[in-house]
This record gives structure tokens, sequence and C-alpha cells, in this order.
């Protein structure tokens, strides 16, 4: 009998830890059944975004008018390029977030593991990268240059940014790329679920886990929203915090007032 790999090994792990957390998801985002009560000290999901102002974020180098708050929902304008960051680091967890471009083509997406600062001359950080692009945005920067459009690209990418290393499990470069196309279009909502657990991340798009990737160079940091040139709304941004894992010093964001 064949031995499984540690590849395999950690495949299952995550497989039935998003089993087991599937409808704690489901259950944690909607009101609780009545006269049920979590026991004390269980995990459970927090808000990231009150509805009502940014408490709990810090701005990282864009400005006041870059975000704001209307109508319960975080509006980022897209402009400057930059980031915004949690105001406390996160290692094992589950997020889940919600959003929507307002325009065709717009690009953003939220850090997890990142340094949550910006080195001089760049204007993004070194994290992982969950992707949020516009479905036209391929075939609008194709178009633009010249070039065949290719209406088959897969929305939802994985990837280290500024210097974050990785290993993609379905690989387009040094990317990790959606097996499956999930996302909706401007103005329409979608839902991520992105579980990160010992420098493994998992992404589920509306519903269902379409994309992975593993051996994260960073393992504990910051969360970052990214404002990236276009208009995008978020709501609904809460995590789960789950139990430590073995994490070394370089692996961890260094801590930042």
């Amino acid at each position: 009998m064949k031995t499984a790999s540690r590849f395999q090994v950690l495949t299952l792990r995550l497989a039935l830890a998003a089993a087991i957390l599937s409808p704690l998801i489901d259950g944690s985002l909607h009101a609780e059944p009545q006269d049920s009560k979590p026991p004390v000290g269980a995990a459970q999901f927090v808000d990231l975004f009150n509805g009502r102002d940014l408490s709990g974020w810090v701005d990282v180098n864009t400005s006041p008018e870059n975000w704001r708050v209307e109508d319960g929902l975080l509006v980022c304008t897209g402009l400057p390029i930059g980031v915004m960051r949690s105001d406390k680091q996160y290692e094992n967890f589950v997020l889940h977030i919600e959003w929507r471009h307002m325009k065709p083509g717009g690009n953003s997406g939220v850090f997890v593991w990142s340094e949550g600062s910006v080195p001089e001359g760049r204007r993004l950080p070194k994290g992982m990268e969950v992707q949020m692009l516009e479905l036209e945005w391929v075939n609008l920067h194709r178009k633009k240059n010249g070039e065949p459009q290719d209406i088959g690209y897969i929305s939802g990418e994985l990837f280290g940014a500024n210097g974050l290393t990785a290993t993609p499990d379905n690989p387009r470069g040094s990317r990790s790329q959606s097996r499956e196309l999930r996302c909706k279009g401007a103005g329409e909502w979608n839902v991520y679920d992105v579980v990160c657990v010992d420098g493994t991340v998992k992404l589920s798009i509306n519903g269902k886990f379409v994309n992975s990737i593993r051996d994260s160079s960073m393992r504990k940091g910051y969360l970052c929203l990214e404002s990236e040139g276009s208009e995008i709304h978020f709501r609904n941004i809460r995590i789960l915090e789950l139990p430590p894992g073995i994490t070394a010093p370089e692996q961890t964001a260094t801590l930042l007032e």
C-alpha cells in the first residue's frame, strides 16, 4: 500500500475542515436559532466591518477620500492605488467577504498574511493576494494592447505578491487559477469564503471551492483591502479565527503600531 504524500494528507485535512466548517459558516452568517447560544469560549465569526465607520482598519498609503461608508457598505473609489489594513494580525482563520465591482474591467483584491506596509517605490504590500477581478478586465486590456481576446479567462486567482512565495495547485505561472468560472460581472455581488491554515489558502467563490495554493512563506500577518483603479463595494466582512499552528518568526509579519 502506498503511503500518502504530505500534500495528500494536508489536502484531506483541509477538505475535512471545510466540511466541518461549512455548516458553521452558513449558520454564523445568518440569525442564530432561538434558544441557542454557543458554548463559552467557542470559536465564532466576528465582524471586521461594522457598517457605520472604518473602525478596525488603518489606511496605509491611500487617502481619507478613498474609503467611505455608504448605506451600510464599504465603498472604495479605487484611486489612489494602495491598501488599508486590519488593525491586528491573523494566522489561521476563515474569512468571509462579499464584493462587487461597479464597472466592467474593475480590479481589486484582499491580501491575507500581509506585512501591512508598503515598501518605498511600490504601491502594494507583500502578502498573499486573493484576487477580485471583474470578468471583462482581461478582454479590455488585451483589446487595448491589440492582443487577441481570451473569453475563457478564469477569475479568482491566488498568488504571492511582492516577495511572498507559494506553490500553486492549478498553476498559471506562479499563480494558482480557479478551476471553474464562478465570479459574476459588474454590479453583481460575489461571495468569497477563504480558508487560511498553516500556509495553505483555499478559496470558495459563490458557494464552491475552486482554487488553492500552499507552502506560503508568510503564515501570520495583516488583512489588506486593495484599491486598484476602479470603484468596488464590500459588505459582510467577517472572520472566524482558528487555533494557531507552528509558525516560525520569519513566517510572521512585524507588528505595526
